[in-house]
Parts: structure tokens; sequence; C-alpha cells
């Protein structure tokens, strides 16, 4: 663990930041949030489908985040799985004014019909996911899954949309994602609905907020918000918590946003 400007022993850093996710790792915490927009399903396919394609518009303002994932949801007649699995072409065609910034009604065609080939052909996001995990790490089962995701045929601009944590990414959006499947915190707010994996293999979601605190902290130095930044705070997380690293993600994101840290 490098110094923290703070001079916390480690100790300390790990009693504040425990205290951190105590207060903001709670119900209250789901309604600004995207992880609000899985939360209105019961149904398993329902529940990663909806947090899936949440997460992947999940940049820029928070409300605008929420109100459009809800659009999309409307538009996918609030049934994603069924509309995913058993959509037509007119059905398709009804996505096509969709637009969160860059991401916009083709991709989200091509979502559709990449989320229906890999329900269809690959068990599932869960799926994929297990597949291809290391016992340690989740970052190169991303990047595989980018890879499967795009076999089919595709539109080319369509895969900016999904992260490659081999291509330097820190993958921010699929680790949230990611947080939300398999981390059952017991609060009622991540979902822990895929069983076959670990919290103790979660990367943090590292953004612009987080990455700030975590240097504030002394947990990160590297300046840019890439793989190899990723990498380094992972590594110090797990010295705080090794079974369950990405609590942190609450304390980080709280501090910034929250708090102005």
């Amino acid at each position: 663990m490098t110094n923290n400007p703070l001079e916390l022993s480690e100790t300390e850093l790990k009693e504040f930041l425990d205290a951190k996710v105590y207060a903001f790792n709670n119900p209250d915490f789901i309604e600004s949030d995207p992880i609000s927009i899985p939360h209105q399903f019961s149904k398993k396919e329902d529940i990663e489908i909806a947090g899936f394609l949440a997460a992947t518009i999940a940049w820029g303002n928070r409300k605008s985040i929420i109100k459009n994932a809800n659009t999309l949801m409307e538009l996918m007649d609030n049934s994603p799985y069924d509309f995913v699995l058993n959509h037509s072409e007119s059905n398709l065609e009804n996505l096509a004014p969709f637009v969160h910034r860059t991401f916009n009604g083709n991709d989200c065609m091509q979502f559709v019909k990449s989320l229906q080939h890999i329900y269809i052909n690959h068990n599932g996001l869960e799926g994929v996911f297990t597949k291809y995990a290391e016992a340690d790490s989740l970052q190169p089962a991303i990047s595989k899954f980018k890879s499967t995701f795009f076999e089919i045929d595709h539109l080319q601009r369509t895969e900016k949309h999904v992260s490659d944590p081999l291509r330097k990414s820190a993958a921010k959006r699929i680790n949230m994602y990611l947080r939300w499947m398999i981390r059952n915190d017991n609060t009622g707010v991540d979902f822990g609905i895929w069983k076959n994996l670990s919290p103790s293999q979660l990367s943090c979601p590292l953004d612009v907020h987080s990455g700030n605190v975590a240097r504030k902290l002394g947990i990160l130095t590297r300046k840019q918000n890439d793989a190899k930044a990723l990498l380094e705070l992972d590594t110090n997380l797990r010295k705080l918590d090794k079974s369950d690293p990405v609590k942190y993600d609450f304390a980080l994101f709280g501090l910034g946003v929250f708090e102005g840290f």
C-alpha cells in the first residue's frame, strides 16, 4: 500500500472505508443510480439483461442515464428477456429512435441481436463470463465476452460500446455490471444472482470519481484510469478485503459523488 496523504495506517484506512461502505451500501443508494433499472424486475434473465443495457449506457449525467434506460425498457415492452429472445424485425425497428450520447438505435438493435445469440448459443450472459473466468480475475473473461458478443455479423461502430481490458481499458461499466450480478451484499442493492462466480474475482468500477478519491487516499498512484490503474487499485483493495474487494466501490464513489471528498 502506498503512503496516503491523510497519513492513515492501513488499519485506519480500512476502518474509514468500511464505515463509508456501511453508509452508502444500503437501499437508499438505488433510486439515484442506474442499478434502479434492473431492480424493476424479478426474473433472473430480465434483471441481467436490463442491468447489462443500463450499465452499457451508464456514462454522463446520472438522471439522463436513468431516464434513457427507462425509455429503452419501455421500447422493449418492459420484458427485456422476452424481447431479446422473440423479437421480430418490426420489433427491432421500434428501437431505431433510441439515443444516449453516442449509443444510438443502430447500436441498440445490434445489442439485441448479439444478446439473442448469447442466450441461444452460449448459455446466457452468466454462462459466457463463467466459462472464461479466471480464479482471481474476470478481466480476461470480459475480453472473451466481447469477442463472443460480436462473433455474429455486426456493425463495426457498435464494438466501441463494449470495453476490452486486454486493450488497456479499465472497463468501468462492465465491472460495475458484474458487481451488480455477482456480489450479494445482503442489503438489497447488488443482486448476487450469478452463483457460479465469486465477489473475490471482481474488479472495482474505476471512473473519474473513484479514481480521484483512491489517489487522495494513496491506494492508487497511476494517473490514467486504465487497465494498469485498475490492477493497482484491485491489488490494494484486496489487501483490505480479499473476499469482497469491490464493496469499496460504494465508499470511493460515495466519497467522490455525494461528499465531494
